[in-house]
């Protein structure tokens, strides 16, 4: 706009959309939203919240006419034969339609009172002039369907036409291939709109040539784009996959083949050939504005949401397909998955080379990486065939350490809490697959290369070792912030065990760590679901030592090592463990420690708060930086165990008592892990089952039920010990023990390092009554409420990103009443050396706290229904 007067005027007709109560529709004013602004910044600035609010709440009519007036102007620049052209059809014009309705859209969204208007006005069938009768009266635009039914009363010709909504998309959908707007002069000759695919990449060969203007324009599109499908935010989590979002359901399931596959593959190359280090701006990066890159986190996000949407069974819609997920399922050229392979990698590896930069300000993590994560994730669950390309060959090994990196980055991090979860299902989605299991088996070469902070010191194993540790790793040094992914975590190594070969003593002592930590009072007792965890780890011990015995002596010895913690497993009462909590108790007083009591009131927070509701307090679930390394109880001490006196002491005895249990026999909102699907009954699905579902997936409760407090802790009971102890899958250890403590003296006395003979004595040893069961697979399956939890997460890196005003993005959510998530304030650090900010910048941030972050195992549905956002954990905006 320029001069400041222009501004004035722009801003005295914002307020007099408020003030005038009626604007007729034929009043020129309405023009002067297409014409007097010249960019975004002018209005989002000068259009404010308040001035938005103020005119849906007290001026209705004129908030309806608004709209009608600027999509009615958007339609017709858009068949107008000359567009773009400055004279007749400006460009201008059509970005400000674009821009205004991107900056109003969400305060319609927000307000649940004007749900029903929206859906008729948006989605109801509309009936217009017929373009002989427009043209003849010269019309503007449309009038709305009240003003229409009197016309055509008065003899007035028209026509059935599609729902506003859904022309606005085909209109924004079309403007993405636009000649001289969006795409060079019209490729074939044929028309304006040309179906083509921006980059070189997937479904293209040729590049294309492009201007910083169209690629502007671009931008512009996607953004109402992503505004118009972020009705999602607006919804809670537990209602958001149910009832969908139409706006997404009408996009995905598009029937026409060369318009889905155009979209596809101009989002997906167009994010895929992007490169952020080819070139760096070392000093105050946080305030870098990189147009490119704006462009980029939109085509990426936008092809997220429409991968990831599934079709709610409610929609009339139900029936079709979701298009885009459906064809990227389709894809099979090897040059293709390169291709996604290559830019992935790219992005994905952008904070691991930061980590070794000394320039300030290279740290900031890469700005797609979540997202790109959750990309990955989506085409390895939806195309087998890329599935095969990752997991049948050594490409797999790079992105298991892509995604520990992330993991174990992330872990005490409270604001990537739903990141660190994602990479665990994702490896577990890897993990059923037999060739990820037996490729892990390679030998880890230049693991000195990784960063630091994924290193492990004088390792020399295989990517299996480095697994495990990693998962130990995870596991014990999060503070009790992802016990909810325990389960999956375990599924892991449920899944690799009856592949793995030659474990190192390393990975063998972290595994039999876990156990004595699981096997402990303090955990078992805490809750009336631990015990599962404890299961899933005996389930894998047992896959190793029926399927690959002779291949892995030093884990053998390692279990016979421990040889009385796991017989003390047999005699385990009630008893014995509470004196065993005491006994530690007594013994931390005497240290001067305080002490502590399994079954009292945890004065802790951080740990299991962190993933608890606010809404109503439940028991905390156990953690294992709770248990004792050393946890066994007195029964079954190992006096001669001198494993872990060359170890770290990862746990910490502390009370467990409040939060939910870790584990659930149903589990409504982390997906479900499948268990004892052998791989035979797996081979018995239906032909064309899909391997990951999205369908809706029940578990049934044992038959023992627990028994609470009226304070809401957990009471432990010789029935309910009774009720799982028998069944623990024992046999296969303590025959294996038995037979070889025969066969090697030495074990009464063993040292850290078994001899060779000992080695060899193990694999000639012929273990009678143990017969291999079936490998029992631990699938990955989605639920209702997990469905919520990952749109929500997804919406969470969108909003996060778009906040970031002065990276170049516009705010398009910020201020609005988000329903999915929290926003809060909170005050911001202050200035550093390497981010000199302003004093704007200094007085605060936005935290979003996201379902992804909450208590995801065995929450009580009245929480889902009362409070799926409240979380204690959260997005910090990045500085």
């Amino acid at each position: 706009m320029g001069a400041s007067d222009s501004k004035l005027v722009f801003k005295k007709g914002i307020f007099r959309l408020s003030e005038d109560k009626v604007i007729p529709a034929d009043d020129p004013y309405w023009a002067s939203f297409w014409e007097l602004p010249e960019s975004t910044e002018d209005i989002f600035s000068l259009f404010s919240p308040a001035d938005i609010r103020r005119t849906r709440d007290t001026a209705p009519e004129n908030f309806e006419t608004l709209i009608l007036a600027i999509t009615s102007r958007l339609f017709i620049l858009r068949h107008h034969p000359s567009f773009p052209d400055a004279e007749f059809a400006p460009e201008r014009d059509a970005l400000n339609c674009i821009r205004v309705l991107t900056r109003v859209l969400p305060y319609l969204y927000e307000a649940d009172n004007l749900q029903e208007w929206e859906d008729r006005f948006f989605w109801g069938v509309r009936r217009k002039r017929t373009r002989k009768a427009a043209l003849a009266r010269d019309i503007l635009f449309d009038e709305s369907q009240e003003e229409l039914a009197k016309l055509e009363a008065a003899g007035e010709e028209f026509e059935e036409v599609k729902p506003l909504a859904e022309e606005l998309i085909d209109t924004l959908i079309d403007m993405l291939f636009f000649a001289e707007f969006t795409l060079p002069k019209s490729l074939n000759g044929k028309g304006k709109v040309t179906y083509a695919i921006w980059q070189s990449g997937v479904g293209c060969n040729v590049p294309m040539s492009t201007t910083k203007e169209f690629e502007s324009n671009r931008t512009e599109i996607l953004r109402l784009l992503l505004t118009l499908t972020s009705r999602s935010m607006y919804m809670s989590a537990n209602l958001l996959p149910v009832q969908g979002v139409k706006a997404i359901t009408y996009i995905v399931t598009c029937p026409d083949k060369q318009v889905v596959l155009s979209v596809l593959c101009s989002l997906l190359n167009t994010t895929l050939k992007y490169n952020p280090a080819s070139w760096r701006v070392p000093y105050n990066v946080q305030a870098f504005k990189d147009p490119k890159q704006i462009l980029v986190t939109y085509c990426l996000q936008l092809l997220l949401v429409m991968l990831l949407y599934p079709i709610p069974e409610s929609d009339p819609a139900h029936l079709k397909k979701n298009y885009f997920r459906h064809f990227l399922g389709r894809l099979h050229r090897p040059q293709d998955f390169q291709f996604i392979v290559d830019g992935m990698t790219r992005i994905l590896n952008q904070p691991l080379l930061a980590t070794t930069s000394y320039i300030p300000g290279s740290q900031a993590y890469a700005k797609c990486s979540s997202e790109m994560i959750m990309l990955f994730w989506e085409i390895t669950q939806c195309n087998k065939r890329f599935r095969s390309f990752i997991i049948d060959t050594d490409r797999s090994h790079d992105f298991v350490v892509l995604i520990l990196f992330y993991a174990l980055e992330y872990k005490l991090d409270a604001s990537k809490q739903g990141i660190v979860r994602m990479c665990v299902f994702l490896l577990q989605t890897m993990s059923v697959e037999p060739n990820f299991g037996k490729n892990l088996n390679k030998k880890f070469e230049a693991q000195e290369t990784l960063p630091q902070s994924i290193r492990l010191q004088s390792f020399n194993g295989t990517y299996a070792d480095y697994l495990i540790h990693s998962i130990f790793n995870i596991i014990t040094r999060s503070q009790g912030k992802l016990t909810a992914i325990y389960p999956a975590l375990l599924a892991v190594i449920n899944n690799i065990a009856a592949h793995l070969q030659n474990l190192s003593a390393a990975a063998s002592s972290k595994l039999l760590q876990l156990f004595t930590s699981m096997s402990s009072p303090s955990f078992l007792l805490v809750n009336d679901t631990n015990h599962d965890l404890l299961r899933s780890l005996l389930e894998s011990f047992n896959a190793i030592i029926e399927h690959q015995y002779i291949k892995n002596p030093t884990f053998i010895y390692t279990i016979v090592r421990n040889q009385n913690k796991i017989e003390a497993l047999r005699t385990f009462t009630l008893e014995s463990g509470q004196e065993e909590i005491e006994r530690r108790n007594r013994h931390r007083k005497e240290r001067g420690q305080e002490p502590t009591d399994v079954l009292s009131s945890d004065s802790r927070r951080g740990s299991a708060d962190s993933i608890r509701s606010p809404i109503t307090s439940h028991p905390r679930a156990p953690l294992l930086s709770d248990v004792p390394e050393d946890g066994t109880f007195a029964v079954g001490d190992d006096d001669d165990d001198s494993d872990n006196e060359h170890q770290p002491k990862p746990f910490e005895t502390t009370s467990a008592s409040r939060a939910s249990p870790v584990s659930s026999s149903v589990d409504d909102a982390v997906p479900t892990q499948l268990r004892g699907m052998s791989e035979k009954a797996r081979g018995k699905m239906p032909a064309g089952a899909p391997t990951f579902s999205r369908q809706n997936s029940v578990t049934s409760l044992g038959s023992y039920t627990a028994s609470y407090s009226p304070t809401g802790a957990f009471e432990p009971s010789s029935d309910w010990i009774e009720s799982w102890l028998s069944e623990l899958p024992l046999h296969t250890i303590l025959t294996l023990m038995e037979h070889l403590t025969s066969v090697l003296p030495s074990v009464a006395a063993p040292t850290d390092t078994p001899s060779p003979s000992t080695l060899q004595t193990i694999q000639n040893s012929q273990i009678v009554a143990i017969d291999p069961s079936a490998i029992r697979i631990q699938y990955f399956k989605w639920s209702p409420l997990s469905l919520g939890w990952y749109e929500s997460l997804l919406w969470g890196f969108i909003f996060t990103s778009e906040m970031q005003v002065a990276k170049g993005t516009v705010g398009v959510w910020n201020g609005t009443s988000i329903k999915l998530f929290r926003v809060e304030t909170v005050a911001a650090s202050g200035p550093t050396l390497s981010s000199p900010r302003g004093a704007v910048d200094a007085v605060g941030s936005n935290i979003v706290s996201r379902i992804g972050n909450m208590n995801l195992r065995g929450t009580p549905a009245g929480d889902v229904q009362s409070g799926v956002a409240s979380t204690g954990t959260s997005l910090r905006n990045p500085t």
